[in-house]
């Protein structure tokens, strides 16, 4: 981004800033609706109460016969809720934000109490961090749609938010890959409303799960879940983390819009409202339009993107509730090498790349009651990624003159899922509760990646600089499926002590490949603010299909796939965790955690080469013959101190400390890519009311981010210009040399107006991002133009800006 085009966007906001200010005047008040309903049957609470805690006089309501509450008259700001009925654990919700733009719709969940309590009392044991899925005893959290926009440096992305978490590392400012606990990024399981999706980002590429854009829009998701080991027995095929997404229902009684421009995610404007409202149905939509030509992007190139979503609640029917819910995402970028740097994070000066992306899903939800403690939840969906890239290699002659060029790689990859999962949820008490069911994936993989790339193996019989053939690397049209059976039970000894034990199975039919997975969990109350909590999983992962479908040639001219025999990976996860509250707002936790990874595909000779360490680049290594004899260690010891927000502000203060080691065929112990050793984070928020019945809010947010540099392997230059140019490494000291420490501090300011006259709110902020310049290392590669080992910087210094209006 130029300096004029900077200049310009400021002035711009600035303008938009000024223009706020003018909204300033008298107090407003919103609608604050719901539901409070049972946490295990979720079947509505008659006559449950919720008030705003010390409101005088007395604001609140009582549930009817469905459960729904609905509040008047509640004044803008932020407001503390606490909600109880007799026989369940009352609970609190401190600090729900209310804007004059939006009714705040609320989904309450009380836990019945072992213990038959004839009363209950409303305290400030809020349990804020505690996940959706109350079979997760450890290594669990929520994360609402606020968190994603409040914290500095999330560019509005629910995958950058997790990197301020416990265990999250991710010292990469050009894409949002999860590293969770020295695991690969392909280790994440994406889900959304239950099913499984390859990714959710613009611009992926085959068996990737991140990406530099997320097609993701958090103004469409509700409080959702992200677990990082031993998770319960429902989720399969992931070894590192669990990303468990669900988008919100529209208002069901009125019409509600926003418009939203961030230079990261784009300009947007998302719809809501009621279909009927005699049967609760309503609909929320939203179209993104990317406008990352404004945004630092670490390339010269202009990325391209688009994103829709949308969810129809068709509300409740005499055979059920239906909820359909889709995504779509388009994004493609071309680089020119002649217009390109050795300091272009995605682009090579040597070639000319063109990338065209496409994903979709699109599901169905049915929700049936069979009686009041049971109900039998089912989702059907398809989803896609597609992704398509072509490579042009630029000849020069002695002047570095471009003289020719010619198609080196074609990439054809389209990936399309039928998913399937039904589950029944039963609570036979107050102690004893169980879910189970069934996930089941058809895959139709079409796979075609043809490459002539540098390839000293191939000859160029005219002597013209152009390869005579390409090698096949995939060449797939197959259909195949991934069944999952999984059971699980929760048992609550006392209203202090809780256990989880379930099974998960897993049956790969391309191979016959099959897996059966134990997982339990305990958590115990020690005292009213201390818990202890101990989780175990064996979690089994397919391999990625640019491994198990890679083309190998043979001697005598044809193909053979050398990896598709290859079983499941595995690890069993151990983990422990303590956790306590202080005051009414903090809390420190701890968790320990040891994680042995088994079955790794490795080559049949002796390498340092295993399956553990892909996903540290865009691209997969083509390795063939490859067994399930490598192995892999992660442990460490993570501390969260946390002030929720009260008090108008907040603190979050999370580290971690590990070492994630491997083993290849060679029998050596090695770091593996993600061993960066240490992450710490330190998160700060306050806020500044003004107006009349300070309905008005300065803001301010910042956040610092520090983590050990990255192993790598270094490059033999000699041998890779003997290669052709294509790069190679120093395999024999594979990831022996780190890069240089990761280092960021970002800062937000803003503002936010809620107007006296209408339902208008206003959001508006500017994120200073990298305040420091720093310009972190991100790789050291082989540079063609160069002909050097050149080390490639980070993004420095960047202002992301957001506005959000809401009506």
């Amino acid at each position: 981004m130029t300096k004029h085009s900077k200049n310009q966007t400021l002035k711009i906001l600035l303008g938009i800033f000024l223009a706020f200010i003018s909204l300033i005047s008298s107090a407003q008040t919103q609608v604050i609706k719901g539901r409070i309903i049972d946490a295990q049957s979720e079947y509505p609470l008659i006559g449950a109460t919720i008030l705003i805690i010390d409101s005088d006089p007395v604001i609140g309501a009582v549930t009817d016969l469905e459960g729904r509450f609905r509040i008047e008259n509640v004044p803008v700001g932020r407001q503390n809720f606490g909600a109880q009925y007799i026989g369940y654990k009352s609970i609190s919700l401190p600090n729900i934000l209310v804007t004059s733009g939006k009714e705040v719709v609320l989904e309450v969940k009380l836990e019945e109490s072992v213990e038959n309590l004839e009363a209950v009392v409303i305290t400030a044991d809020a349990n804020k961090d505690m996940p959706i899925n109350e079979m997760a005893k450890v290594s669990a959290r929520t994360f609402s749609l606020e968190e994603t926009t409040r914290f500095s440096g999330g560019r509005n992305d629910v995958a950058r938010l997790a990197t301020s978490f416990a265990g999250v590392s991710a010292p990469n400012d050009s894409r949002n890959d999860i590293v969770v606990r020295g695991n690969s990024p392909t280790g994440l399981l994406w889900r959304i409303e239950g099913i499984p999706v390859a990714t959710t980002n613009h611009f992926a590429t085959l068996g990737v799960t991140g990406g530099p854009v997320n097609a993701l829009n958090t103004n469409l998701l509700r409080t959702s879940d992200f677990l990082t080991g031993a998770f319960p027995a429902e989720y399969g095929n992931a070894n590192a983390a669990v990303f468990d997404i669900n988008f919100r229902n529209g208002n069901t009684d009125k019409y509600e819009f926003t418009g939203q421009m961030s230079a990261y995610s784009g300009v947007e404007f998302l719809a809501e409202g009621p279909i009927s409202r005699k049967n609760n149905s309503s609909f929320v939509a939203s179209y993104r339009y990317g406008i990352a030509s404004l945004a630092a992007t670490g390339t010269s190139a202009i990325p391209y993107y688009q994103d829709f979503s949308f969810k129809v609640n068709l509300g409740n029917s005499k055979i059920g509730k239906f909820e359909l819910f889709g995504l779509a995402g388009l994004s493609s970028i071309n680089f020119k090498g002649e217009d390109v740097d050795e300091g272009d994070l995605f682009a090579n000066p040597a070639t000319d790349s063109y990338i065209d992306n496409r994903l979709g899903v699109l599901g169905l939800t049915h929700l049936v009651r069979i009686n009041p403690s049971t109900f039998i939840k089912s989702s059907i969906g398809w989803s896609t990624t597609q992704n398509d890239y072509q490579q042009d290699n630029l000849i020069r002659d002695e002047n570095e003159v471009i003289i020719n060029k010619y198609l080196a790689t074609s990439v054809d990859n389209k990936e399309f899922r039928y998913t399937l999962n039904s589950a029944v949820t039963k609570k036979f008490n107050a102690k004893w509760n169980m879910k189970a069911g069934y996930l089941g994936e058809l895959y139709n993989a079409k796979f075609n990646t043809e490459d002539r790339n540098n390839r000293t193996d191939i000859p160029d019989a005219n002597q013209d600089s152009i390869p005579d053939y390409f090698l096949t690397v995939t060449d797939v049209n197959d259909t195949y499926m991934l069944h999952q059976l999984y059971g699980q039970v929760e048992n609550n000894i006392t209203d202090k002590l809780s256990m989880t034990a379930g099974l998960h199975g897993q049956y790969f039919d391309l191979n016959d490949h099959a897996s059966i997975e134990p997982r339990a969990g305990i958590s115990y109350q020690i005292t009213s603010n201390q818990r202890i909590s101990f989780a175990y999983g064996l979690h089994s992962q397919m391999i990625p299909a640019p491994i198990l479908f890679l083309e190998t040639p043979l001697d005598n001219g044809s193909y053979r796939r050398t990896n598709e025999n290859l079983d499941f990976m595995k690890s069993h996860h151990f983990i422990a965790g303590y956790d306590k509250s202080f005051g009414t707002d903090w809390r420190i936790k701890a968790e320990v955690y040891y994680q042995s990874l088994f079955n790794l595909p490795v080559e049949n000779t002796s390498s340092s080469y295993s399956i553990i360490n892909e996903g540290a680049d865009f691209v997969y290594n083509e390795r063939s013959n490859l067994v399930n004899e490598g192995t892999g260690t992660n442990y460490g010891i993570e501390l969260t101190l946390e002030k929720f927000f009260s008090h108008d502000y907040y603190l979050l203060f999370t580290s971690s400390i590990y070492n994630s080691k491997y083993e290849g065929s060679d029998g050596v112990t090695r770091s593996t890519a993600f061993d960066n050793n240490y992450v710490i984070n330190v998160l700060a928020g306050k806020e500044w009311k003004f107006g009349k019945d300070s309905q008005h809010a300065w803001t301010f947010d910042t956040k610092f981010t520090t983590s050990g540099g990255k192993p790598y392997t270094p490059v033999d230059i000699a041998a890779t210009r003997a290669n052709g140019g294509r790069e190679v490494r120093f395999e024999e000291i594979a990831f022996s040399e780190n890069y240089e420490d990761y280092i960021r501090w970002d800062l937000k300011f803003g503002i936010r107006l809620n107007s006296s006259r209408k339902n208008i709110s206003h959001q508006f902020f500017v994120d200073l991002q990298n305040v420091t310049n720093r310009k972190n290392e991100f790789v050291r590669r082989y540079n063609e133009v160069t002909d050097e080992i050149n080390s490639v910087k980070q993004i420095g210094f960047f202002p992301d800006v957001m506005y959000r209006i809401q009506f």
